[in-house]
């Protein structure tokens, strides 16, 4: 009687564990950001990418070269750029114990240093099936991530949480 009472309470704890956990975007999260300063100065041009989705390196790669990050110049004061490197190479996918953080590392290309979410072999894996129309008509390619994942700044990225622009409901 006390096994069947202990395997009951245990199947109760897992459930409703598991059911926060889905419901909070399952495995397919990371971390939101979590730092108003890199949310305001990134966020100001661009979806803020939480530093999940880079390894440490990319970010320390991206930030020494805000000068032309990506054809634009986005210094900023050294004190504060160095703040938001350490909180990105502290968060960073390599430093993550995330399961979405885990697949980017496990994609990475053996040499070189990737400078786009977008170019990661996860990434370009997990889009694959999306119609090359739907970004020529709607979408901007995969650089905002919130145009399509309806959590993304709360860090969810779940497939049951996509609505594609001009589309609808994505449904794999």
């Amino acid at each position: 009687m006390r096994f069947q009472q202990i395997l009951t309470y245990a199947v109760a704890v897992a459930f409703l564990s598991g059911a926060s956990w889905v419901q909070a975007g399952g495995k397919y999260r990371v971390e939101a950001v979590s730092n108003q300063q890199y949310q305001d100065e990134c966020g100001a041009c661009h979806f803020a990418y939480q530093p999940g989705l880079l390894p440490a390196r990319s970010w320390r790669k991206l930030m020494d070269n805000l000068a032309d990050h990506f054809g634009e110049n986005a210094e900023f004061d050294e004190a504060d750029r160095l703040v938001l490197l350490a909180y990105l190479e502290k968060n960073s996918a390599d430093k993550s114990g995330s399961y979405l953080s885990r697949k980017v590392m496990r994609s990475l290309p053996r040499k070189g240093t990737v400078m786009k979410i977008s170019k990661l072999g996860f990434m370009a894996h997990e889009h694959d099936e999306i119609p090359r129309r739907l970004f020529k008509d709607s979408l901007q390619g995969l650089t905002n991530c919130n145009d399509c994942h309806q959590r993304a700044e709360q860090g969810s990225y779940n497939e049951r949480e996509i609505k594609i622009p001009g589309y609808g409901r994505w449904d794999d």
